[in-house]
């Protein structure tokens, strides 16, 4: 196998770093998913399809991944990551419903549409709910170690503390004299020694419905608390990479850093990488703004802001264009010129299958692979390799077109490369809808009678039939092509 020299930004670091695993037989890595107490919008689409080409690329060069897969259900709380109402909890409340129920209902829907994206699921998904011992344990190591406090039955990291000792805010680029002088005071805390303190545990009140027994009270572990737990569980005290949005900087991620630090005195992972945020008209999408898009209307177009449905393919592909850590603003302009593209790049693998070989070749084809590799180690940037599958598309049209030849060599190689980059790394689907060949063959069939009968309109010289044919096709979004060869159709 070739040997690659894949670099990553480093967030922690603010540079490119290359890559060099703890373990060369397991590769680890943890992002952070979902909270499973809504629909998923775009926004949650975008740090899936981001570490799915991560996890597909490093699996492509060999490694081993055990890529874990957090599910927050235990639930984010409103007003304030320590204060107010177990989001999930409420749900369960208003509807009458377990909170398993709601859970179950809402990641059931999440696990549906990452189907349809095609983002393949992780090595482990372990929950919140079913850590809850573990994360016990956790806190009270903390607790012995001098990071910590209980008050009042809570328990309450001590950040002023480890930043004397390790320092904090590095991730994010935090001051934390500025953290203190601008962390507002909440209804509540003050059992707090200091408002920027996180809660480790929370003790429950009487309504809360989610909490469990613990040494200190009848409660509930703080949110930041579930990824440092799960991450040391399933990949060790160190890892190499921990991934999820760039708005998980702060708090989230710095808190995981401050927690696995005082727990293990030692940085827990290697490379920190952050995708960047979707916005629709440059601001981030969210129900309050009245911009929120889930993923269904997407796929359905059932959304005021949405002039049409957009595949989950289309939706792939829009998020791909743009490097991770590039933000990317929503439109529908936007997405039907991902639509356009995505439908170039699928007609030229589908012209690929039927190209036919010469015994000389006038193409060259010798640089592809090498500039796709280059462009995935360069911190995986998938636009500049959706760049060279392109390229690879325009030498599959003048081929198919008689402007070059090509050898069966020639053939295969195109054929193993678009079926490396664009399906197994990309993880494009190369059919319409996703389905299978089988599944669509109808679907071809009635379109290959309908051509049947224009050509055999136009044998007879029945001009008006065939151009009525070819003119009502158009309209329905086919292109129909006459070649010295027949017919071609796209769609």
């Amino acid at each position: 196998m070739k040997e690659h020299r894949l670099s990553i930004y480093n967030s922690l670091s603010r540079c490119k770093e290359t890559f060099k695993p703890i373990n060369d037989k397991l590769v680890g890595m943890y992002v952070c998913g979902p909270t499973v107490y809504g629909d998923g919008h775009l926004g949650h689409a975008r740090p899936a399809i981001t570490f799915d080409v991560v996890f597909r690329y490093l699996t492509h060069l060999g490694y081993k991944v055990r890529y874990v897969r957090n599910i927050t259900d235990v639930g984010h709380l409103e007003h304030d990551a320590d204060e107010g109402e177990d989001k999930i909890a409420k749900k369960a409340r208003l509807e009458q419903l377990e909170p398993m129920e709601v859970v179950q209902f809402y990641l059931n829907r999440y696990h549906d549409a990452m189907a349809a994206l095609n983002v393949l699921p992780p090595s482990i998904e372990p929950h919140a709910s079913g850590h809850i011992i573990e994360q016990i344990e956790y806190i009270k190591t903390i607790l012995d170690a001098g990071y910590a406090y209980e008050s009042e039955g809570s328990v309450y990291f001590d950040v002023p503390k480890f930043n004397r000792d390790y320092g904090y805010g590095r991730l994010s680029g935090r001051n934390i004299d500025e953290l203190l002088a601008t962390t507002r005071e909440l209804d509540g805390q003050t059992e707090k020694r200091n408002p920027a303190d996180f809660a480790l545990w929370k003790k429950a009140a009487p309504e809360h419905i989610m909490h469990w027994p613990s040494p200190w009270s009848e409660g509930f572990p703080g949110w930041h608390l579930e990824c440092s737990v799960m991450s040391e569980k399933y990949l060790g005290t160190q890892f190499d990479i921990h991934g999820g949005g760039m708005d998980l900087k702060f708090p989230h991620h710095e808190c995981e850093i401050a927690q696995s630090v005082a727990h293990n005195h030692a940085q827990a992972v290697h490379y920190w990488m952050h995708n960047n945020m979707i916005t629709i008209n440059g601001k981030k999408m969210g129900k309050s703004l009245g911009n929120f898009i889930t993923l269904e209307e997407f796929f359905t177009g059932k959304h005021q802001l949405l002039e049409q449905a957009y595949s989950p393919m289309t939706i792939r592909f829009f998020i791909l264009q743009a490097h991770y850590r590039g933000t990317v603003d929503f439109s529908n302009e936007a997405l039907k010129s991902a639509e356009i593209a995505l439908g170039r790049m699928l007609d030229g693998y589908r012209r690929l299958q039927e190209l036919k070989p010469s015994d000389k070749s006038t193409i060259d084809i010798s640089t592809l692979e090498s500039r796709a590799y280059e462009a995935l180690d360069d911190d995986f940037n998938t636009p500049v390799l959706i760049g060279v599958l392109f390229d690879a598309v325009r030498i599959i049209n003048q081929v198919k077109d008689h402007a070059a030849t090509a050898t069966q060599a020639d053939i295969d190689a195109l054929k193993k490369f678009m079926d490396t980059f664009l399906v197994e790394i990309l993880g494009i689907r190369t059919e319409a809808s996703g389905d299978s060949a089988e599944a669509l063959r109808p679907y071809h069939e009635a379109v290959d009678l309908l051509l049947q009968i224009r050509a055999e309109a136009k044998a007879r010289k029945d001009w008006a039939t065939s151009d009525l044919i070819r003119d009502r096709m158009a309209a329905l979004g086919f292109t129909v092509k006459d070649t010295k060869d027949g017919v071609e159709w796209s769609l």
